[in-house]
């Protein structure tokens, strides 16, 4: 063991390590504290914090001593060279809470973070390919889900706020290899990036993008069809601007498209773009040799030629994605013919169960209205019925009528109800909800690449006349203290002297700063998060 604080890694599972020699960290509990310490490195955490983040709505009896307890075994899991009368200075008591104080460079999301600001620097220069290659040294740190198999809220949001991060940090990656006319490793991996972050529109985007600059429009097509069907389906809006002008850009054609920025920027014509066959990847412009001998369906790259990152200079010819089977299709198939035999087989009697069963499968009470309808028909036919009398009677027809219109009925709108697509219409509080998230990421977005633009725009500035919807946005460095408190659980005092701090000391770079600064605490920082911003 060495002197040095240990390391910690957020970005999987929490492990801590002592050099090459992983620690054991206890039992989950035990776990559970080191993570709120490590969330909360340099600053102090209240016991009563950590007793909410690990135990939610069933704290134990005595949680100030249980997490006395916790914390006394990884004082002797992460430094076991001090002794119980001296533990040291890795975890200390403070009047504000317990204390884990680490150096830079201790945590692997530190390392994240910094590497990213680093790729944008490099990407501000023009630097193009260094910062891709700092941006996939920064991915590479992901070894699973982050903080895994810790539950609770606490954890659920600071593992959101990770997972935000690396989605934001793979987004620019594969950005930038389409600057650099990388069109077809990024189609590759933007696939696997849509389906994991369905909703980030960016990544639809990017995607839709690089398939046209491989000559696939009709893929590119689809996909921004797909894209718009989930949006509709799901949340009941239309697609961002940004991507519907996409849309119409390769509708029309537009050769702007075909050109990478990179090249666009250096006054060199683009990449020339060979048509493939129908839905498959473009083959390249010089001619392939043989694989080697044991590697059936590989292919040499020609010296000096890009070949995709982590990839040989052979490798099997990509193959396009296959495509999703449509089950939702087959299933509506099966449920009309169940809905439709249903009511055949039992003359109509069994209509009313089938109608009950969509009434629940559709928690449609119109459907369940009509299950109440059959269930009275068939009633009414089975009481109406006269059985003594050997001749037809007025009784004897409504029965049957009630059979007829139960049998008839039935087969009818079971077979429509299975083949009907469920129609999911959210309520008009998440459709406002998802129309506001957009508009916000798009106006952080404006705001990363394009500073000068955001001011001109007024983005993150209610105090001034909108000239963009950026979704409430506040920029901490430009709207005055009035506007400041006017965040939920921000008071006059607070924004006051954030208003100060700024005009002395120059504006913050990061809302994280405000935690840094001790000007807001941490818990209200992460709950605005969503509305804060820092315009530089």
């Amino acid at each position: 063991m060495t002197d040095r604080p240990p390391r910690f890694e957020l970005l999987g599972p929490l492990r801590a390590w002592h050099g090459s020699t992983e620690l054991d960290l206890g039992p989950g509990k035990q776990r559970a504290v080191l993570a709120m310490l490590v969330l909360h490195a340099n600053r102090p955490v209240a016991p009563a914090a950590i007793i909410d983040a690990v135990w939610q709505d069933d704290p134990p009896e005595n949680g100030p001593n249980v997490v006395q307890k916790y914390v006394a075994g990884l004082r002797r899991a992460l430094d076991p060279a001090h002794s119980p009368r001296n533990p040291g200075g890795l975890i200390t008591l403070t009047p504000a809470g317990y204390l884990l104080t680490i150096p830079a460079g201790s945590l692997d999301t530190d390392v994240f973070a910094r590497q990213v600001s680093r790729a944008q620097a490099l990407r501000g220069e023009r630097r193009l390919l260094e910062a891709v290659a700092v941006l996939r040294e920064a991915t590479s740190l992901w070894r699973a889900e982050p903080l895994g198999g810790l539950p609770g809220p606490a954890f659920d949001a600071a593992r959101e706020r990770l997972l935000e991060s690396r989605a934001a940090a793979l987004e620019t990656m594969v950005e930038l290899e389409l600057e650099l006319g990388r069109h077809v490793d990024a189609a590759t991996r933007l696939v696997g990036l849509v389906a994991e972050f369905p909703l980030r529109e960016g990544l639809r985007h990017l995607l839709i993008l690089a398939l046209y600059r491989c000559g696939r429009q009709a893929e590119a097509l689809a996909a921004y069809r797909d894209a718009r069907a989930l949006l509709a389906d799901e949340f009941g809006v239309e697609p961002g601007e940004r991507l519907q002008q996409l849309h119409r850009a390769i509708l029309q054609g537009d050769p702007a498209l075909l050109r990478p920025a990179a090249f666009a920027h250096a006054g060199a014509p683009a990449p020339a773009i060979h048509a493939g066959p129908p839905g498959g990847f473009a083959p390249p412009p010089y001619p392939l040799p043989l694989p080697p001998t044991g590697h059936p369906g590989a292919v040499y790259a020609p010296p000096g030629a890009w070949t995709p990152y982590s990839m040989p200079v052979w490798a099997p010819y990509p193959q396009p994605p296959a495509r999703p089977v449509d089950t939702a299709g087959t299933l509506r198939i099966v449920l009309a013919a169940i809905g439709g035999a249903v009511p055949l087989l039992s003359c109509g009697f069994a209509s009313f169960a089938v109608m009950g069963f969509f009434a629940a499968y559709r928690r449609s009470w119109r459907i369940g209205l009509c299950a109440a309808v059959y269930l009275a028909l068939a009633v009414v036919a089975w009481t109406t019925v006269d059985t003594d009398s050997e001749q037809v009677t007025a009784s004897d027809d409504i029965s049957m009528l009630a059979v007829l219109v139960m049998w008839v009925g039935g087969i009818a709108q079971g077979v429509f109800l299975g083949l009907d697509k469920p129609r999911h219409r959210p309520s008009p509080t998440a459709v406002q909800a998802i129309e506001l998230r957009v508009r916000r990421e798009q106006a952080r977005r404006l705001m990363t690449q394009h500073p000068d633009i955001a001011r001109r725009l007024h983005i993150g500035r209610p105090d001034l006349a909108p000239a963009y919807d950026d979704g409430g946005l506040v920029d901490v460095n430009g709207v005055p203290a009035e506007v400041l408190a006017r965040v939920p659980g921000i008071s006059p005092e607070q924004a006051r002297r954030i208003v100060e701090h700024r005009t002395a000391a120059g504006p913050l770079l990061t809302v994280d700063q405000l935690v840094d600064h001790q000007l807001l605490p941490r818990q209200l920082v992460d709950e605005q998060r969503d509305v804060l911003v820092a315009l530089v």
